[in-house]
């Protein structure tokens, strides 16, 4: 699994994104990037390709991950001020105790929501009931610290 990313200047997101994943298929593979097509629930994967992909934007940066697993990638703004009320509508039970828990109940719940961004993606079920069954922690020492964005990837089989 590799990941790269980049600050976003007058780019768009979209289209940073898919230079982001264009130049790392080229410099793994050392091929063109292929056809990209999306699952019924909007998943984008690539046609004729063994490898997975997963890109994500915030305000001031774009990330890219590429697997020979199926992979999910979200990013946040470390800085990103986050409206509590989204704890109660979105967090399980063991996430909300942890949320709790934490000094720092924004970054806690900025590390809480990139983990679930990512199952979004890996899994292609999108954002949804399944939020609240999730058993996520914001103490992972998986989560990337990049250029001041909480950064999770998240691979499956």
């Amino acid at each position: 699994m590799k990941v790269i990313w980049k600050k976003l200047d007058n780019t768009n997101a979209h289209d940073a994104g898919r230079q982001l994943l264009k130049d790392l298929y080229w410099e793994t593979t050392g091929q063109n990037l292929p056809s990209i097509e999306k699952t019924s629930r909007g998943k984008p994967y690539f046609a004729d390709s063994p490898w997975h992909f997963s890109i994500s934007h915030t305000k001031r940066h774009v990330f890219c991950c590429l697997s020979r697993k199926n992979i999910g990638i979200d990013a946040e703004e470390m800085d990103r001020r986050v409206d509590s009320r989204l704890a109660e509508r979105y967090l399980s039970p063991a996430e909300k105790s942890r949320l709790a828990a934490s000094e720092d109940q924004n970054a806690a719940l900025l590390r809480l929501w990139v983990q679930k961004e990512a199952y979004a993606k890996l899994t292609g079920a999108g954002i949804g009931n399944y939020l609240k069954t999730t058993d996520f922690d914001p103490e992972n020492q998986e989560i990337l610290l990049i250029d001041g964005c909480y950064v999770a990837v998240l691979e499956g089989e």
